[in-house]
């Protein structure tokens, strides 16, 4: 399977599913939380929702609304380290466990979000 053909595999419900199991362990994380704000967890999963859809084979919504991703760049506000990028894929994982997609699916989608999650690191460990 292909990263666009994802979409087709799981649709609009496999993301929904996905990001709201995501999101919903989200509030109570003492690494992650902070980073959220409280009155935007809505927004935030809804964009991400739609990043993910688009990047995955269905409509372009999030290029169409906000631009090109540049994720680096949305995310440099936000203090990124090793210890953050972990917990976010240690989420992401429990939401991939919940969402309980196809073998081919997730054998697709997880290193993608692996690689993302190391991508977005930002600040080195302080020693």
């Amino acid at each position: 399977m292909t990263e666009v053909e994802i979409y087709t595999a799981i649709g609009e419900e496999g993301f929904e599913k996905l990001i709201r199991a995501f999101y919903d362990q989200v509030p109570g994380d003492p690494i992650l939380a902070p980073m959220y704000p409280a009155d935007d967890l809505v927004g935030a999963e809804q964009r991400l929702r739609d990043f993910l859809i688009g990047r995955f084979g269905g409509p372009m919504r999030y290029v169409e609304q906000r631009g090109h991703p540049r994720l680096r760049m949305r995310h440099a506000r936000f203090h990124v380290d090793l210890a953050a990028s972990q917990r976010w894929m240690e989420l992401m994982r429990r939401a991939l466990d919940q969402a309980a997609f196809p073998a081919e699916v997730r054998e697709v989608i997880e290193p993608y979000f692996e690689q993302t999650a190391v991508s977005m690191i930002n600040r080195a460990p302080i020693e």
